[in-house]
């Protein structure tokens, strides 16, 4: 089958596709600013170089290749960005979405009339916003039918995507499915607190200076592994329902003192905490989980990846990195 993922540069992207290529599938990724190192990814994946804001260049790859699936996660993903690149997020995410649906329509229209892909929509729990801190609790757990309010350039943007696929299903029906990810983490990651605490345990393991710098760590967080997460992609491309929406998010919640006790545990050795109040928050954020029920009922999926497996991965991939 040919299958494209686009964002192959990212943390989800290249382990899809290196997944992909291992299951025997014709898979082809596209990367632009990558956030990993995509000399990590075999030769022998094809990986093409393709900045989604031009949809010239999505419409050359979508047109050679007609993949039967499409899995775009390509996007500018980081919110703290969005709020100083604005233009950019809402370019690439919105318009660079568009480009895939208009790039299939084309296909539609002088190579293929039947041309019927699945696309794979990588959507946010960003999304919802300040519905969540309308919902009563500290534990959030949130339907995909919540109102969806966006607090920032990025959530904006992901409503964009998630909400012009619908349109592309309703009025072109082109089959795709709006999928809202929460937390997740694993090798490849960087900028999030499993991964900062693995880095930084590793430094510690190869100076003998065991200090870990940390902010509040009663903090609980629901936490994926990047490999179930993948796995609800996959399933979602196979069995979910087009044009819903369906929440992807752990079901586990984890504490940050329990993160940094599974590392201990991982490397042997006790640390010595600093709390580094650059790392305190001025308030602490809630507990969001998406309610996945949806997704379990029409995929059969569950997260079977334990937080300590992670750690163990992510201690690893961080020890053959330098």
């Amino acid at each position: 089958m040919n299958i494209l993922v686009t964002g192959a540069g990212g943390m989800v992207g290249s382990h899809m596709v290196e997944l992909l290529y291992a299951k025997g599938e014709n898979v082809v990724g596209t990367y632009y600013k990558p956030t990993t190192d995509i000399k990590e990814l075999s030769p022998e994946i094809k990986i093409i170089e393709c900045d989604v804001r031009y949809a010239s260049s999505v419409e050359k790859i979508i047109m050679e290749y007609q993949p039967e699936q499409i899995y775009h996660l390509a996007a500018q993903s980081y919110p703290t960005v969005s709020w100083d690149r604005p233009y950019e997020t809402i370019e690439t995410n919105i318009n660079g979405t568009i480009a895939v649906y208009e790039a299939i329509k084309k296909v539609r229209k002088l190579l293929n009339k039947d041309y019927d892909p699945m696309v794979v929509v990588a959507c946010s729990s960003a999304e919802y916003g300040e519905t969540l801190n309308k919902l009563e609790g500290k534990e959030v757990y949130v339907k995909e039918t919540a109102e969806l309010l966006p607090l920032h350039p990025y959530g904006v943007s992901k409503v964009g995507q998630d909400l012009i696929s619908f349109q592309y299903f309703m009025n072109d029906h082109i089959r795709c499915i709006r999928a809202r990810i929460f937390n997740s983490t694993g090798t490849r990651k960087v900028n999030d607190v499993t991964s900062d605490f693995t880095y930084r345990a590793i430094q510690a393991e190869r100076t003998g200076v065991y200090e870990l710098r940390v902010g509040n760590l009663e903090t609980k967080r629901a936490i994926m592994d990047q490999r179930d997460l993948v796995n609800a992609l996959m399933l979602l491309a196979e069995k979910g329902t087009p044009g819903e929406a369906y929440n992807i998010s752990s079901e586990h919640i984890y504490q940050m003192k329990d993160i940094v006790s599974m590392i201990e545990e991982q490397i042997g050795h006790k640390f010595e905490i600093k709390v580094d109040p650059a790392l305190l928050r001025p308030t602490d954020e809630r507990i969001i989980v998406g309610d996945v029920t949806k997704l379990k009922e029409h995929t059969g999926w569950k997260q079977n990846i334990p937080m300590k497996q992670t750690i163990a991965d992510m201690l690893d991939y961080w020890r053959k990195r330098d």
